[in-house]
C-alpha cells in the first residue's frame, strides 16, 4: 500500500506540489487515494491525507471510518492528525518522519494523547528512506543553487 501512495506522491511532484500521497484501505480494499493539492486548489488544507478522509467518509455514507487504515507517505501535521482523530479511524501507517510539523511522534503525539476521546495506533518509518528521498528531492529543485 505505501508503494502505491509513493506513486501518488509522485503524481503531486508531477503537478508542482508537495509530493506527499495518501490511500483509505479498509479489508484489504482502497476506499480512497489522494495526493497534496494545495496549489492545484488554492486550500491550505488539501493535503492528501485529509482529501484521502473525506473521499473514505464520501464513499462510506459516514464520517466514522472504523475498521480503516491510512497510508501516508509523511507523519501527518497536526491538522491531519486532528481530522485523523475527528474520524475515528484506528490505525495510521506512514513513511518518512516529518522533524518539522509532524504530530504523530516527531514533535507531538497527538494519536496517542490520553487526554483526547481517540488514539490511533501507528506504524512509522515505511519505505521511509524512499518517501523522504522524494521529498528531499522536490525540495532540492525548488531551493537556489550556489554559484
Amino acid at each position: 500500500m505505501m508503494r502505491i501512495a509513493l506513486g501518488l506522491a509522485r503524481e503531486a511532484m508531477g503537478v508542482g506540489e508537495v509530493p506527499v500521497g495518501a490511500l483509505v484501505v479498509r479489508d484489504g480494499r482502497i476506499l480512497s487515494q489522494a495526493y497534496n493539492r494545495r496549489e492545484v486548489l488554492s486550500d491550505p488544507t488539501a493535503h492528501a491525507e485529509r482529501l484521502a478522509l473525506t473521499e473514505a467518509g464520501r464513499l462510506l455514507g459516514t464520517w466514522r471510518l472504523d475498521g480503516c487504515t491510512l497510508y501516508v507517505t509523511l507523519e501527518p501535521c497536526p491538522m491531519c492528525a486532528g481530522a485523523i482523530l475527528q474520524s475515528r479511524i484506528p490505525r495510521v501507517v506512514y513513511g518518512a518522519s516529518d522533524l518539522k510539523a509532524g504530530a504523530c511522534s516527531s514533535l507531538y503525539r497527538l494519536l496517542d494523547d490520553p487526554r483526547l476521546n481517540h488514539r490511533a495506533s501507528l506504524v512509522s518509518g515505511i519505505l521511509a528512506d524512499e518517501c523522504g528521498a522524494l521529498l528531499s528531492d522536490f525540495f532540492r529543485e525548488r531551493r537556489p543553487h550556489d554559484s
